[in-house]
C-alpha cells in the first residue's frame, strides 16, 4: 500500500492558507545558500572599504568620487539588504510578514533606481570633464555634486513608492498564501518603470559615453602629435590625460553595469513566463552581481583605492590627522 507524503507547510498552523515550503533537494538549497551568502558578504566588505575610504580621507573628497561614493552605498545596501532577502525568497518560506515584503520590494526599486542615476550622474560628470575641461571646475563642484546626489535619492524614494503604492497601501495583497512575498507590479506601472529606469538612462548613458569616447580620440591623437609647444598646451595635456584615464575607468563601470543590467530588463520585456522559469534565478544573480564588481573594478584602475584599502587594514585610520595622509 502506497504512504502518500504530505507536502511541508510553511505554517501548519494554517494548514488551508500555508505555502508549500520549497521544494528543491536540501543540498542544492544549501549550495545555494552558502553561494549567495558569500557574495553578499563579499559585496557588504568591499563597498564598505569603498565608503570608509571616500569619507575619511580627505584628499578624495572630490565630485567624482562623491558619485562613487554613492554608487557604493546603493551597493553596500544590495549586499546588505537585498541579497540576503532573495536568499529567503529562493530557497526557503518568507516567515518576516507581508508588511516587511511590502518594504524589502520598496527599497530594492529605491536602490536600484538611485544606481541608475547615479550612473547617468557618473556620464554627465565625464562628459563635461572631456568635452568642456576648462569649465568643468566651475560647473561640477563638490557643493552641486552633493545636492545632485541627494535629488537622486529623493526622487527615487518618491518614484519607487508611486511604483509599489498598492503593496504599501495594502501589503500581501498579490500574495496567494502565507509565507509567500511576490514582486507585483502593474502592466502601466511597468510599463513606466521600464522606460524610467532603463530606456531612458541607458539611452542618455550611451549618448553621452559616445561623444566622450569621439572627444577622448581625439584629445588622444592631439598628445602624440607632439603639438605642445607652448607650456600651457603641455600642462592642459597633462590635465586632460588624467581626465582621459577617469574616463576610461569609469566606461568599464558603466559597460559592466549594462551587461548586468540588461538582461534582467530584457526579460522583464520578454514577460512574466520567463521572468517565473529557471532563468530569472540567473537573471538575478547577474542583476545583484553588479554591486560586487564595482569595488573590484576600483581596485584594479585606481591606486588610491588600494592604497586606502591598505591603511585601513592596517588600522593606520586610527593614527591621529591620518584623514590628512596623501592618497
Amino acid at each position: 500500500m502506497d504512504v502518500q507524503v504530505r507536502p511541508e507547510l510553511c505554517f501548519p498552523q494554517f494548514s488551508n492558507s500555508s505555502c508549500i515550503k520549497p521544494t528543491s533537494s536540501r543540498t542544492e538549497a544549501i549550495i545555494l545558500q552558502i553561494m549567495l551568502s558569500s557574495i553578499s558578504l563579499i559585496t557588504v566588505v568591499l563597498n564598505l572599504l569603498v565608503i570608509i575610504s571616500v569619507s575619511y580621507f580627505r584628499q578624495l573628497h572630490t565630485p567624482t568620487n562623491i558619485l562613487l561614493l554613492s554608487l557604493a552605498v546603493s551597493d553596500f545596501l544590495v549586499g546588505l539588504l537585498l541579497m540576503p532577502g532573495e536568499i529567503i525568497r529562493k530557497t526557503a518560506c518568507w516567515y518576516l510578514g507581508d508588511l516587511m515584503c511590502a518594504l524589502y520590494n520598496y527599497v530594492s526599486y529605491i536602490i536600484t533606481s538611485a544606481s541608475v542615476g547615479d550612473m547617468v550622474l557618473i556620464s554627465v560628470d565625464r562628459y563635461v570633464a572631456i568635452c568642456d575641461p576648462l569649465h568643468y571646475s566651475s560647473r561640477v563642484t563638490e557643493g552641486r555634486v552633493k545636492v545632485c546626489v541627494c535629488l537622486c535619492w529623493l526622487c527615487s524614494a518618491l518614484y519607487s513608492s508611486i511604483i509599489v503604492k498598492g503593496d504599501l497601501t495594502q501589503p500581501g495583497l498579490h500574495n496567494s498564501c502565507y509565507g509567500e512575498c511576490l514582486i507585483v507590479v502593474e502592466y502601466i506601472a511597468g510599463t513606466v518603470d521600464l522606460f524610467i529606469t532603463f530606456l531612458a538612462p541607458v539611452s542618455v548613458i550611451v549618448v553621452l559615453y559616445m561623444k566622450v569616447f569621439v572627444v577622448a580620440v581625439s584629445q588622444a591623437r592631439a598628445m602624440h602629435s607632439h603639438v605642445t609647444s607652448v607650456p600651457l598646451n603641455l600642462s592642459l595635456s597633462i590635465i586632460r590625460k588624467s581626465e582621459l584615464k577617469a574616463a576610461r575607468t569609469l566606461g568599464v563601470l558603466i559597460i559592466v553595469f549594462l551587461l548586468c543590467f540588461c538582461p534582467y530588463y530584457s526579460v522583464s520585456l520578454a514577460g512574466d513566463d520567463l521572468l517565473s522559469g529557471s532563468y530569472a534565478s540567473y537573471v538575478f544573480f547577474l542583476f545583484y552581481l553588479n554591486s560586487s564588481l564595482n569595488p573590484i573594478i576600483y581596485a584594479m584602475f585606481y591606486p588610491w583605492f588600494r592604497k586606502a584599502v591598505k591603511f585601513i587594514i592596517t588600522l593606520q585610520i586610527l593614527q591621529s590627522d591620518s584623514c590628512e595622509i596623501n592618497i
